[in-house]
């Protein structure tokens, strides 16, 4: 790690110490990340006039996090995002999950996932840190042993790139997702935020947020945000959803989303996923967070770029199959700009 010091205790995980990397980037920007759940804690990026703009949702101290955090800044996984009933077919067996979610289904890879594990701290320097973790065959019910490593960087002026690998030594299932909760401007709520989305399709949901298996055309729904507008509108609705990605891959990136604060702050999210799971925040409970602030229902919002929900039960989505000798690889860039 080369003589870097910037890591500093910040808490205690079942007897073993949590700790947080600070760093940097050439204009200024500071992201706070935990080896518990590869949190982003803290991310805070320049203004026009130089001043810093804390733009996610976290928490001052350790504890909450594993009590009561809605996966705040966390990586989730080993499969993102839901999978109807915790079960799934692969390889002619039927393999059975930790249902988290209601008792019902599995979500974010179940109760034991990623998010809620100390990873190894591997390296680290004045704009990087890489964290690594082993989860063993038959974790939260998935098989084959798997090995993720997480790397968060910042690029360019004010950009945070999320760089996620993992392999396996059988056939599995992989999907990962950055679950930071945005607020460009720290006002009480996200709902006067603009938002675009580059997508012609989203995926519908049952009751229970799992898909349908449909993939419909967003024009005409409150699920068109293919030019930007504010987030609650007449006629919309709590959003908890996946849009299907429209714009083609370039270099093995695509245009994803816009967002735009009150502040003159803007964000895009350029990724190598098919999909974007736009969630408003309108669960978050009530909660104080960074600097004492008071946190509540659209508090903050997420744009996880992934593979869509449900994948392993939906044959026509695209594959999340990891099989042994491959390589699953994401990246997810967040692009910071203020005028």
């Amino acid at each position: 790690m080369r003589g870097v010091t910037n890591t500093k205790d910040f808490g205690e995980f079942e007897g073993d110490p949590v700790l947080e990397v600070t760093i940097r980037s050439a204009a200024g920007a500071v992201a706070r990340i935990l080896n518990w759940g590869a949190v982003i804690r803290d991310l805070e990026v320049p203004l026009a006039d130089g001043t810093l703009q804390r733009v996610v949702l976290g928490f001052d101290e350790f504890t909450p996090y594993p009590q009561r955090s809605p996966y705040f800044g966390a990586l989730v996984g080993r499969y993102a995002n839901r999978i109807a009933n915790g079960s799934f077919v692969l390889d002619g067996k039927t393999i059975v999950l930790d249902r988290n979610e209601r008792g019902v289904q599995t979500l974010h890879g179940g109760s034991g996932g990623v998010s809620q594990r100390l990873w190894k701290i591997v390296d680290h320097d004045e704009s990087a840190v890489t964290l690594a973790l082993h989860l063993p065959d038959g974790d939260q019910g998935f098989p084959g042993n798997l090995d993720v490593r997480c790397t968060y960087r910042f690029v360019e002026d004010a950009t945070l790139r999320v760089d996620i690998e993992a392999t396996a030594d059988a056939p599995t299932v992989a999907n990962f997702a950055q679950h930071s909760y945005f607020n460009l401007d720290g006002s009480n709520h996200i709902r006067d935020h603009r938002l675009r989305i580059l997508a012609d399709a989203y995926t519908p949901v049952d009751a229970g947020l799992i898909p349908t298996g449909e993939i419909a055309p967003v024009a005409g729904s409150p699920y068109d945000f293919r030019l930007p507008r504010r987030i609650a509108v007449e006629g919309s609705t709590p959003y908890d959803h996946n849009f299907v990605l429209s714009e083609p891959l370039s270099q093995g990136m695509r245009f994803a989303a816009s967002l735009a604060g009150g502040n003159g702050l803007a964000m895009q999210v350029h990724t190598s996923e098919p999909g974007l799971q736009f969630y408003d925040g309108a669960m978050i409970p009530s909660l104080v967070g960074l600097g004492g602030r008071n946190y509540g229902r659209f508090a903050g919002l997420c744009l996880e770029a992934q593979h869509f929900p449900d994948s392993p039960n939906q044959p026509h989505f695209p594959s999340t199959i990891l099989m042994p000798g491959e390589t699953y690889r994401q990246r997810t860039e967040f692009r910071f700009h203020s005028s």
